[in-house]
């Protein structure tokens, strides 16, 4: 499915001391090539690196380095030069214009990726998954985008369609033979088969808060009583002043949120309003909307002055617990360990102040996120578009179960699957339209 036009692109950052490289794919990339090097390039063997003079106008403009990648052994199922150049701007732009000028059309966004997606060198997720691997700026965030990338995903909906498709075929045969009244597909296998695939999807679907929060920064709630230490904390975990930090009870009337990146994962911490009863118009609707960015978070952790006394401490607790979401995790931390000796079953002991104890919580934070299983074991969704395909699926699936229970005709059990296949395909992209295709590689950055 191969384009009769060769796209050129400049693939890396131009800057002094740097290289430059300048990436032309289609069936006549070595033939443009020559035209500026050597009619030698055209022998040059596949996966190989030699010298040549780059010339404009017969004047020698740079010496090169070409690395040649022929078809369909390359990353977009075509030929392939890459081009070295310094990284002179003046020498990267005036190689560009040469090239297009000798038929080389300025490739859009994405399209190295789209063409190597219409090749058959990857499908749609791993596509997306290059995307992802790009604008990655965390090991976790790496870890997941590798793992799709290299299909780990694609092969569990594959699966998925397969068993489906299997089914749906024995139906559909059941349709040809509608007179004789025959069942090649068992009912109750089929019942079982549609349950197992959709508990499945649902757990693909639950994922996503894990997916969507690795990709965005974990948000995490610092919430406490005025004066627990919360902006305080939050300017020692982000090393600066982010915060204000004051003796007064009630300074941070509103969220305060910045992102850091520690032990291979970002986490977008959020300092809220001290938690209590008040009568300051301001300052109340600050400890509403502590209570709503709790809620939303992956994370709560539940700051306190360690020096309040057993009792304060389990009805300030309990009260927290009411509030908060069954599922989201909380963790308790002693704050002030520097200036009292009490003691709390606690998660983490801490002085902010000083720093003492830090270490400990960013260990336990990412114990609780299973940083070093991400992308090695399950598989995380991290993309809306797979999220929406994915409850889509759920719903035929759903449709599916009432047809088959309730007894109705193999022909609206058939017309299920089908919704369902067409919207597991379209993840993968063996369902896809045109402008599905332009909207998710427009997305991408040029020379890839």
């Amino acid at each position: 499915m191969s384009s009769t036009k060769t796209i050129v692109a400049l693939s890396t950052p131009q800057g002094e001391g740097a290289i430059g490289i300048i990436r032309l794919s289609g069936p006549a990339a070595l033939q443009i090539c020559a035209k500026h090097v050597s009619k030698k390039i055209l022998e040059q063997p596949a996966n190989t690196t030699q010298f040549y003079r780059f010339k404009t106008e017969g004047a020698v403009l740079d010496e090169v380095v070409i690395t040649v990648f022929k078809s369909p052994h390359s990353y977009t199922g075509e030929d392939i030069c890459e081009i070295s150049f310094h990284g002179s701007s003046f020498i990267l732009n005036q190689a560009l214009d040469a090239l297009i000028a000798s038929d080389a059309s300025l490739a859009s966004p994405g399209e190295f990726t789209q063409r190597a997606f219409l090749n058959g060198k990857m499908d749609l997720s791993q596509a997306e998954a290059v995307a992802d691997l790009i604008a990655s700026e965390s090991e976790a965030e790496h870890r997941l985008a590798m793992h799709q990338m290299r299909g780990g995903f694609s092969e569990e909906i594959n699966r998925l369609r397969e068993e489906l498709i299997n089914f749906a075929s024995l139906i559909e045969l059941e349709l040809d033979f509608s007179e004789e009244d025959v069942e090649f597909a068992n009912r109750d296998e089929l019942q079982a088969l549609i349950e197992k695939i959709q508990a499945f999807v649902l757990k693909l679907i639950d994922s996503f808060k894990l997916g969507n929060a690795v990709k965005n920064g974990v948000p995490i709630a610092i919430i406490g009583k005025p004066n627990a230490g919360k902006s305080t904390l939050l300017n020692a975990l982000l090393n600066e002043d982010k915060a204000i930090v004051s003796e007064i009870a009630g300074t941070t009337r509103d969220a305060i949120e910045d992102i850091v990146n520690f032990n291979g994962i970002r986490y977008r911490f959020i300092d809220t309003a001290g938690i209590r009863e008040t009568d300051d118009v301001i300052e109340s609707i600050g400890v509403k909307r502590s209570y709503e960015k709790m809620q939303s978070a992956a994370l709560v952790l539940y700051l306190f002055d360690i020096s309040e006394t057993t009792k304060e401490h389990k009805i300030a607790t309990d009260a927290l617990r009411l509030k908060l979401n069954k599922h989201t995790p909380l963790l308790i931390i002693g704050n002030k360990s520097d200036q009292s000796t009490n003691h709390h079953k606690v998660d983490v002991l801490l002085s902010a102040k000083i720093g003492e104890g830090l270490e400990v919580l960013k260990d336990k934070l990412g114990e609780i996120m299973q940083i070093s299983n991400l992308g090695k074991g399950d598989t995380v969704v991290t993309n809306t578009r797979h999220l929406e395909a994915l409850k889509a699926t759920n719903e035929a699936l759903d449709a599916a179960l009432t047809t088959l229970t309730g007894g109705l005709s193999g022909d609206l059990v058939a017309a299920d699957i089908r919704e369902a296949l067409h919207h597991l395909g379209s993840i993968t992209g063996a369902i896809s339209a045109d402008d599905l295709l332009g909207t998710i590689f427009g997305k991408f950055c040029i020379g890839k």
